[in-house]
């Protein structure tokens, strides 16, 4: 069947009152709604009575932009440097430390 868009307000979202402006009706089936703005965007079917009988209505919320803050710059490495230990799994003892001599058992 034929059907149609019209961007509306929330009162006449809720109320499935179509606007008296047929200039705002969207029909041709290639009409594009760009949302640039946040905030919700309410939209019904005009035909007869699409919108209240057949809840042919359409809400878009648009959210703002989202803003990326960049990680601060990690800060000067400490003067003493520290060894590093690594601990690895080993299959014959449990665990055992890879960068020494000795052993941990668990």
């Amino acid at each position: 069947g034929f059907h149609n868009v019209f961007k509306v307000n929330g009162t006449e979202f809720q109320n499935c009152l179509v606007p008296s402006n047929s200039s705002l009706k969207l029909d041709s089936g290639n009409d594009i709604v760009t949302l640039l703005t946040p905030g919700r965007k309410w939209y019904i079917c005009g035909v007869a009575k699409h919108c209240k009988q057949q809840t042919q209505k359409l809400v878009i919320q648009v959210q703002p932009p989202i803003v990326i803050v960049p990680a601060p710059a990690p800060g000067p490495s400490p003067s003493s440097s520290v060894p590093i230990q690594t601990v690895a799994p080993s299959p014959a003892h449990g665990w055992q430390r890879a960068s020494g001599p000795s052993s941990i058992s668990p």
